[in-house]
């Protein structure tokens, strides 16, 4: 998200819920050969969250009229749009 507007109240409350969820798996990982701390249905009900945390996202963005199929890409990549600068015409002497 850009910095040309402020997230609303519930857009910071979905970003920190999954991000604060998305940190809980991350530091529980089990190591190689190590069973998961978590039950299989704590993994299924992270999983809801996560995927109602993101419907929601998306639900906002489409009322703010934002793209959500934006991706990354590299500053040396060809782009499919191209950028034009217009010089404005010098004042005439006639």
């Amino acid at each position: 998200m850009t910095a040309e507007f402020e997230l609303s109240k519930e857009q910071q409350i979905m970003r920190a819920m999954r991000k604060t969820l998305t940190s809980i798996v991350r530091d529980a990982a089990p190591r190689d050969g190590m069973p998961s701390p978590f039950s299989p249905d704590t993994v299924e009900n992270i999983r809801m969250c996560l995927g109602l945390i993101a419907a929601r996202e998306a639900e906002l963005a489409e009322s703010l009229g934002l793209s959500r199929n934006e991706q990354p890409y590299y500053s040396d990549e060809e782009q499919a749009t191209k950028e034009m600068q217009f010089v404005a015409p010098g004042k005439k002497l006639n």
